[in-house]
């Protein structure tokens, strides 16, 4: 609304959500949502596929969610690399390019905006909705809640990636000593950080929110709790 006709729009990558096992761009409520975000928001929404669990154990969806942030990023400049798409290439801006996901879209997010840098790229925000985080540490309600939920965080985590140190593996906690500290280098000038009141990985967003200003990244960073909701409410409702 009230973009002029013929004027490039902000580019939103989105990355879909369903513990890296289920899930797709195209799937109705995926679709379904990224058209009411593009019609309301004026913007041009791209939104990868990525290899799936347990057929394609992880790292495979990081590895082709890096690859098509790639491949966005190569329309710059009215670019395209060597498989151009025109409708990116003459109606996106790159100038504004925003990252997004939600649930394990939501970690994708993280780790492709803290690897950007390296790309020369930088978003202009980084939308991160109910991710799905984890740590070999309890943080808040995941205490309460006993060491079996744990054991079976852990065990899917090995089944999404077998060989996986576990649940400190960077993929899993962008603030583990393995990590290394690249959170800070998300290359983003502003972070939003959803989370839902009834969502049981509420407590890991808000966790994420609150490391991600404690290590040392220069940007906005903010939280937004919808209450009542549960998780990924606004795309299954």
């Amino acid at each position: 609304p009230g973009t002029p006709r013929g004027a490039k729009l902000p580019v939103v990558v989105y990355y879909h959500g369903g513990a890296f096992v289920v899930g797709s761009a195209a799937d109705p409520f995926t679709h379904s949502y990224l058209n009411a975000l593009a019609a309301e928001a004026g913007v041009l929404a791209v939104a990868p596929e990525y290899r799936l669990a347990p057929e394609h154990p992880l790292p495979a969806a990081y590895d082709d969610s890096w690859e098509a942030l790639k491949w966005v990023a190569s329309h710059a400049a009215g670019g395209g690399g060597p498989d151009p798409d025109p409708w990116l290439a003459e109606h996106g801006d790159l100038s504004r390019l925003f990252l997004a996901g939600a649930s394990a879209g939501g970690t994708i997010a993280h780790v492709v905006a803290a690897r950007a840098g390296g790309l020369g790229v930088r978003a202009r925000g980084l939308l991160i909705v109910h991710p799905y985080f984890s740590g070999a540490v309890d943080i808040g309600d995941e205490g309460a809640a006993g060491k079996e939920r744990k054991a079976r965080a852990d065990a899917f985590w090995r089944f999404l990636y077998p060989g996986s140190p576990g649940l400190d593996d960077p993929l899993s906690n962008p603030f583990s000593e393995a990590a290394g500290g690249s959170a800070a280098r998300v290359a983003a000038d502003r972070v939003l950080i959803c989370v839902a009141e009834k969502d049981e990985l509420r407590d890991r967003g808000v966790w994420y929110y609150e490391s991600l200003r404690a290590s040392g990244y220069p940007g906005e960073v903010e939280l937004l709790e919808s209450m009542g909701e549960g998780h990924v409410f606004y795309c299954i409702s």
